[in-house]
């Protein structure tokens, strides 16, 4: 069971990233937003370095969001996804995987390019520390959570919209607290330790839950 489970994420990684619609297009997706937005608000530095993290954390959860909509779609269009039912590998299992693979094409390398795109913004060493932190234990949430509307997805042709619906609502809880616990490193007035272990908890929900919802859709749309 381990090796279906480590054969389906390096199968999904290597379509995602071979496709050119992993880790490239979430990156340029994020570099623009963030070079866009400081031309909207102005040169305002200061301005920039209190808005920057919140900027950044919604660029992120934006990016993170494409391709979710092709998760289960592109299985389904193929016939992959009735040989996922069929296999050894629980459905839940197999949902965890893509969401793995997902997270490893998409949001990972959005973590990587945090630092150097948080220069643009003016932020400071500690916010860019604390922002990369967050990002790295709040994108798994945004991941996961995005499985349940790629399930539902997968029985429409154009399902991109209802992807979109369906989870950003979800995750607004997950948007709240990572800009929370990155503002309380730079001196907010709420301790860094209590909105990154709401954020930590939020994701940590959502890598169980979010799988065994996605196996529940699944299951819905094909009956």
């Amino acid at each position: 069971m381990t090796r279906a489970f480590l054969a389906l994420v390096r199968r999904d990684l290597a379509l995602a990233l071979g496709n050119g619609g992993g880790a490239g297009l979430g990156v340029v997706f994020f570099l623009a937003v963030v070079v866009v937005t400081p031309f909207a608000i102005g040169p305002d530095l200061n301005l920039l370095a209190r808005i920057g993290p919140a900027i950044l954390w919604i660029g992120a959860l934006l990016a993170s969001l494409i391709g979710l909509d092709r998760l289960f779609a592109a299985d389904a269009e193929d016939g992959s996804l009735d040989l996922m039912f069929m296999s050894e590998l629980p459905v839940e299992l197999a949902a965890a995987a893509k969401g793995l693979a997902h997270w490893l094409a998409t949001g990972l390398p959005l973590v990587v390019a945090a630092p150097v795109l948080s220069l643009l913004l003016n932020l400071e060493p500690a916010a860019i520390g604390a922002l990369c932190l967050t990002l790295l234990v709040g994108t798994p949430a945004v991941t996961f959570l995005g499985l349940v509307g790629a399930a539902f997805a997968a029985a429409f042709r154009r399902g991109g919209l209802l992807v979109a619906v369906l989870v950003m609502p979800l995750t607004i809880p997950v948007l709240i607290f990572g800009v929370a616990a990155t503002g309380a490193a730079i001196g907010g007035t709420v301790p860094f330790g209590a909105p990154f272990r709401i954020l930590a908890g939020l994701s940590l929900g959502a890598l169980v839950l979010g799988p065994v919802a996605a196996a529940a859709a699944l299951r819905a749309t094909r009956e």
